[in-house]
């Protein structure tokens, strides 16, 4: 659940504990057991767990994006399993697990790239009474599984970015988390159709967390602002599950508005532990089974109601306090019970979803905040979400109010995407789809311009298809794209003749239609659609390169001397420690040197280009310090002229610069 994935520390996802229990198990020996239960988790693997499938398939094949060369996509060629093109989800994971019980126990996970539906994953979860106890085809039991539950125990960090402000780095493991749930009133909703016109519908069964309050600050800490960077909020995610579908039995499929059996909060590290496979580990076992139903497991440690509502009682309250478990809170769900004869099934669906202010508001609304906290008395006008103002000081706790009511409207946002995600899963998946990606995207630097080809869109060419949009950003890749140029069908190439020479460029690649396709608003906004940037962005930078240089005299140092008070006259904030070496050999072996004369790094040079860049780097991974040092150039190979075949540079050939570094 990194969200936004553009940006860096956006994990949220603590941990997640799961359960399976049941009752009146009878074993492969003929011994009944009252009770029997596994925690799922990595220690029961050979135990009481045995994987035996993970797999994931894409629509798509995965496009190839190249930055001068190198290849971006290559880390992730090994992700796909199969590629199926008449698949609906851009990406469907499996995964199996055989249980000592006979209970297979099967999850897919469904991911969606469509711009409105890419920030949840609907998850499949199986309960198959296969038989099957261990890792072999063969099956030991026929029996039928009584009282079977199954359920998890989800704590968020919501997000590891936020958590990154708190001095402590409590929040790492969530121990500042609020839960919260909506649904109560599902029943008499039960079977509701409702379009994106509609709005939010808060009897959609569902718990999600958000940061709370941290006691040991003296500041409010719900959005985590940063103040650092000047008050950017890096905890506005609000993150939690939905329940879409629970079957009443095996033989009645329809949906239980009963179900789930609990859900709400629970104090985090305060867990039944896994048992082992013999008769004494039963009564453990037994409170598995009651914690899956609803029991918390000690006194005062659950409960299902809105935790936050409930025991928020001013705005300072930390939520941990609630309970004193160190460990924070955790989302609780828990279903059944279920008899499952041998060779049957229950199919549950729930929703995985985050939610919460754009990086835009992030940074509007943080800055505002910190400006009334760095000027305390001075008073100033609020605009609150829904239009409203509100006039005061950080003093009087209008700035905090401000923060907290924006970094609340999450709340919405996610019921808002929880209800995406519900009539996608009753229409069968029949969400609009956007036009397939580009199929390659290549980036070149160049001398006079960054030159950007790619494959056509399989859709290219259908009647709905408008063209391809392209994005680009400056100095570093996790930052806002701003839309560069909008390029017709049937066109594969773009020369960008913008860029700034020293300065950093990150692109992506978008095909999108005329929107034809997704104008009954039923499962979404309307309008154009388009693919998902992450097909084709690029985490390497492009730059211009100026054509080799015709003499060794026209070699120049630059910034020289490299002073790094005034970095943002030179580079710019991705030229921290940048220096560039520019008019040389297309074909040449840089060393630097210290004043004394030891060997710093050596770089070398072979694109061919005019340009090459130092990072003030050692060969031994240190930043160097401020002194005088000396760069030798030394030509590695003959250069001819291109145009007239002349020799330009002659193999051995050097020259020495002198530049200063000032920090």
């Amino acid at each position: 659940l990194i969200w936004p994935a553009d940006y860096l520390y956006q994990d949220n996802s603590v941990i997640k504990r799961s359960f399976l229990a049941m009752e009146n198990w009878t074993d492969e020996s003929g011994e009944t057991w009252d009770n029997w239960a596994t925690y799922i988790t990595l220690s029961r693997t050979d135990l009481t767990l045995f994987p035996v499938r993970l797999s994931q398939t894409s629509k798509y094949e995965l496009p190839l994006v190249l930055v001068d060369g190198n290849n971006i996509s290559a880390p992730f060629m090994n992700d796909i399993t199969t590629v199926n093109p008449d698949q609906i989800p851009d990406r469907i994971v499996t995964n199996t697990v055989n249980t000592y019980s006979g209970l297979t126990f099967t999850r897919r996970v469904l991911a969606f790239s469509q711009q409105y539906h890419d920030n949840y994953f609907i998850k499949e979860i199986v309960l198959h009474n296969t038989g099957n106890t261990d890792y072999d085809d063969e099956i030991e039991l026929t029996n039928t599984l009584y009282g079977v539950r199954i359920g998890w125990s989800t704590r968020y960090a919501v997000s590891r970015d936020g958590a990154s402000t708190m001095a402590d780095g409590s929040q790492k493991w969530g121990k500042h988390t609020w839960v919260t749930k909506r649904g109560e009133d599902y029943a008499s909703h039960q079977g509701k159709t409702f379009t994106e016109a509609d709005g939010i519908q808060d009897w959609i069964r569902s718990g999600f967390c958000y940061l709370g309050q941290n006691e040991g600050s003296v500041y409010s800490t719900i959005g985590a602002p940063d103040l650092n960077e000047k008050g950017r909020l890096c905890s506005p995610h609000h993150v939690g599950t939905a329940i879409l579908h629970v079957p009443v039995s095996v033989s009645d499929t329809t949906d239980d508005a009963a179900q789930p059996s609990v859900l709400g909060w629970h104090a985090g590290d305060t867990y039944p532990g896994g048992g082992s496979n013999n008769q004494g580990s039963i009564p453990a076992m037994k409170m598995m089974w009651d914690f899956l139903a609803g029991v918390p497991y000690g006194v005062g440690m659950g409960d299902d109601d809105r935790m936050d509502e409930t025991h928020m009682t001013d705005i300072w309250v930390d939520p941990y306090t609630v309970h004193r478990d160190g460990g924070g809170t955790n989302l609780w769900i828990g279903y059944g019970p279920f008899d499952i004869p041998h060779g049957d099934s229950i199919v549950i669906v729930e929703v995985e979803a985050i939610n919460g202010l754009n990086r835009e508001k992030c940074i509007q609304i943080g800055r505002k905040w910190y400006e009334a906290y760095t000027n305390p008395s001075t008073s100033y006008d609020f605009d609150m979400p829904g239009g409203s103002t509100k006039t005061g000081t950080f003093t009087d706790g209008s700035a905090r109010d401000y923060k907290n009511a924006w970094v609340l409207t999450g709340k919405d946002s996610i019921m808002q995407t929880f209800g995406r995600a519900y009539r996608n899963y009753m229409s069968g998946l029949t969400i609009p789809q956007p036009p397939a990606p580009p199929i390659t995207f290549e980036v070149i630097s160049g001398g006079d311009k960054i030159t950007l080809n790619w494959g056509l869109s399989p859709d290219d060419g259908n009647s709905d298809f408008a063209g391809y949009r392209i994005y680009r950003a400056l100095h570093k890749p996790d930052t806002v794209h701003s839309l560069l140029a909008t390029i017709p069908p049937g066109v594969s190439s773009y020369e960008d003749k913008t860029p700034s020479r020293g300065f950093d460029y990150y692109y992506y690649l978008t095909a999108f239609n005329d929107g034809t396709n997704n104008s009954s608003g039923e499962m979404n906004p309307t309008g154009s659609l388009e693919s998902s940037r992450f097909y084709t962005k690029t985490t390497e930078p492009a730059n211009l390169k100026r054509k080799q240089g015709e003499s060794l005299k026209d070699i120049i140092v630059v910034p020289n001397p490299y002073n790094i008070s005034a970095v943002d006259l030179q580079y710019s904030q991705s030229g921290v420690d940048k220096i560039g070496f520019l008019n040389i050999p297309g074909k040449c072996t840089i060393k630097i040197y210290s004043e004394r004369g030891d060997l710093i790094v050596t770089l070398h040079h072979d694109d061919g280009s005019g340009d090459e860049y130092w990072n003030s780097i050692s060969s031994a991974r240190q930043v160097v310090v401020s002194g005088l040092y000396i760069a030798y150039f030394e030509v590695s190979e003959n250069i001819l002229n291109e145009d007239t075949g002349e020799k330009i540079f002659s193999k051995g050939e050097n020259a020495f610069r002198k530049f200063i570094i000032v920090r």
